[in-house]
């Protein structure tokens, strides 16, 4: 493993190490806000947030949280883009085969399927590309390690071309971005579903979270940029 990612995982490791006791739903605590994360979401009300399509959201906020679920996109997207941080949020899914998922460096927010990129969530117990906390498509989870029917802690980290998933405080999934330099194909030479290298996605973009006809509620939606 190079020094860039062992510097990037020891980041991640620090951030993950700031302290979130007493802190309410949808507020920062006094150690975030010395930090410098930033709340995305307020718990009351969609400001900041809307669908891709660029109308409002149709679901109403259900207890504190947002719900892609029938909210007139593919995706709710928050208003500005990021290039590179550290985002973490609290996901609970309904009962059943749920799925829904958290996007990031999204391009283009009319086709955010194949110009972003996306973390799983998805209520299955398998270790493919396609389940909960897999960088969908590119890399499988290593573990499984999210609870059914509770709430679960997701980050992912992006830093220039790594970006890592994980879940209830264990990483997960990891890639980096530059060792996939063909179009529709794995750095092990097997297919995935985009049309353009990943390597030259790019390196900032927006953030949301997807409709994938189930009800998935995100809360604690927080994000710490990184400089260097």
């Amino acid at each position: 493993m190079s020094i860039f990612r062992f510097s990037l995982i020891g980041t991640l490791a620090l951030a993950l190490c700031v302290p979130s006791l007493h802190a309410a739903d949808n507020e920062l605590t006094a150690a975030e806000q010395a930090a410098g994360w930033q709340l995305l979401f307020n718990g009351r009300d969609h400001t900041g947030w809307s669908c891709n399509t660029g109308k409002p959201i149709a679901t109403p906020i259900e207890d504190g949280c947002l719900l892609p679920f029938q909210s007139g996109g593919y995706i709710i997207a928050y208003e500005k883009p990021f290039g590179d941080f550290i985002l973490k949020c609290d996901v609970k899914m309904s009962d059943g085969e749920c799925n829904s998922g958290i996007f990031f460096r999204v391009g283009n927010l009319k086709n955010p399927i194949y110009t972003g990129l996306e973390v799983q969530v998805y209520a299955s117990r398998d270790l493919g590309y396609h389940d909960f906390g897999s960088i969908y498509d590119l890399a499988k989870p290593w573990h499984m390690n999210w609870k059914d029917g509770d709430w679960n802690t997701v980050e992912v980290t992006c830093k220039g071309p790594l970006v890592v998933a994980s879940v209830n405080g264990d990483v997960v999934s990891m890639i980096d971005c530059d060792d996939f330099a063909e179009p529709g194909k794995r750095p092990d030479g097997s297919k995935h579903k985009f049309m353009k290298a990943i390597k030259d996605f790019p390196r900032s973009g927006y953030l949301g979270f997807q409709d994938h006809g189930h009800k998935v509620w995100y809360k604690n939606v927080k994000l710490l940029e990184l400089h260097d």
